[in-house]
């Protein structure tokens, strides 16, 4: 692989881990769990980072 594909390569592997970081610390949160956590991923998906900040700002706190 030449150098410019290696660093698309590393690019869009970035973007990728970038865009898919709040899917993956919602599936893993426990502070909501169920619809609720389908309803907070499907908001990131479709609204992006907005949806994530909300999620850590609102999301209710649960005791362990």
């Amino acid at each position: 692989m030449n150098d410019s594909g290696f660093s698309l390569l590393l690019f869009l592997g970035i973007i990728a881990f970038v865009w898919l970081l709040p899917i993956f610390s919602i599936l893993f949160s426990r502070k909501t769990t169920g619809n609720e956590k389908f309803a907070w991923i499907l908001a990131v998906v479709f609204i992006s980072w907005f949806a994530w900040i909300f999620y850590l700002l609102l999301a209710p706190i649960k005791k362990k």
